[in-house]
C-alpha cells in the first residue's frame, strides 16, 4: 500500500505534457497566426508555427510559402545563418517554384545585411575590415535574380543593392591600398589600387585609388607613371579634392552613393 501511494504521489508530481494549442487549427489559421506573431515581434513563436505548417501542408504551395516566411522571420530576428540555410534548402527542393525570384532576393538580402549592413547606420564603418565573402554571395544572388527575372518586383531594389555592394568592395581595396601607402609599402599600395581600378570600374572609390597611384609612383621616383595616373585622375574626376591638394589620402566624396 505504501508503494502504491508513493507511485501515485510521484505520478501526481510529474510535469504535465505540453498541450499543442495549434493541434486543431487549419493550415490557413496556423499560417495567419504565424504572421500575426511575427508582426508583433514574437519571432520564435512565429518560426515554430511556420515549421509546423511545413509538415502539415507538405507538398502544397502553402508549405513552400511557410518555408520562405520562416527564412524571412529568421532574417528579421537577426539570425542570418539560419535564414540562409532555410533559403538554400528551399532552392534545392523547389528549383521551379513561382516564388524563386523572392527566394533569390531573400538570399541576397540575408548575406547583404550580414556583411555590409547597408542602408543603415553603417556609412561611417570601416567596411574594409569586414568579411567580403558574404558581400560577393549577396551580389551573385541579386545578379541571378535580375538576369533571370528582370521584371520581378524585387529586381529594382536588387539592382540598387548591387551598386552599393560594388562600391563597398571597391572601397575595401582602396582602404588596403591606403594602409600600405601610409606605411611606406608603395608597391603593395599600387597593386591594391590597380586591383580596385581593374575590377570595380566607375565606382566612386576609384578617385582615391588613382590619387594613391599618383602618390605611390611619386614616392618610388616613377615620375612618368605618376604623371599618367594624374592625367587619368584629372580626366575622370576633374573636380577631385585631390587635385592641387597633395598629401591628402582621404576623399570627402561619399563613395557609397550610386554611380
Amino acid at each position: 500500500m505504501a508503494s502504491a501511494a508513493l507511485a501515485a504521489l510521484l505520478a501526481g508530481c510529474a510535469a504535465p505534457k505540453p498541450v499543442d494549442e495549434t493541434a486543431k487549427w487549419s493550415p490557413n489559421q496556423l499560417y495567419n497566426e504565424a504572421l500575426d506573431e511575427r508582426s508583433v515581434g514574437n519571432y520564435d513563436k512565429a518560426i515554430s508555427h511556420f515549421e509546423k505548417l511545413e509538415g502539415r501542408a507538405a507538398g502544397t504551395p502553402l508549405a513552400q510559402q511557410a518555408q520562405l516566411d520562416k527564412a524571412y522571420t529568421h532574417y528579421k530576428n537577426g539570425e542570418q545563418a539560419q535564414a540562409i540555410a532555410t533559403i538554400d534548402r528551399f532552392l534545392k527542393l523547389h528549383p521551379a517554384s513561382p516564388a524563386l525570384d523572392y527566394a533569390l532576393y531573400l538570399r541576397g538580402l540575408a548575406n547583404f545585411n550580414d556583411s555590409l549592413g547597408l542602408f543603415g547606420s553603417w556609412v561611417q564603418q570601416d567596411l574594409a575590415e569586414r568579411d567580403q565573402k558574404a558581400a560577393k554571395v549577396s551580389f551573385e544572388s541579386f545578379k541571378e535574380l535580375t538576369e533571370r527575372f528582370p521584371d520581378s518586383r524585387y529586381a529594382p531594389d536588387a539592382r540598387a543593392r548591387m551598386v552599393h555592394i560594388v562600391n563597398a568592395l571597391a572601397m575595401s581595396e582602396v582602404h588596403v591600398a591606403r594602409y600600405y601607402h601610409q606605411r611606406g609599402a608603395y608597391v603593395a599600395a599600387i597593386n591594391r589600387a590597380q586591383t580596385a581600378i581593374a575590377e570595380y570600374r566607375e565606382a566612386p572609390a576609384l578617385e582615391e585609388a588613382l590619387h594613391l597611384l599618383v602618390q605611390s609612383y611619386d614616392a618610388l621616383g616613377m615620375t612618368d607613371l605618376s604623371a599618367d595616373a594624374r592625367r587619368v585622375l584629372e580626366k575622370n574626376f576633374p573636380q577631385s579634392v585631390y587635385l592641387g591638394h597633395k598629401g591628402s589620402t582621404q576623399s570627402s566624396a561619399s563613395w557609397w552613393k550610386k554611380w
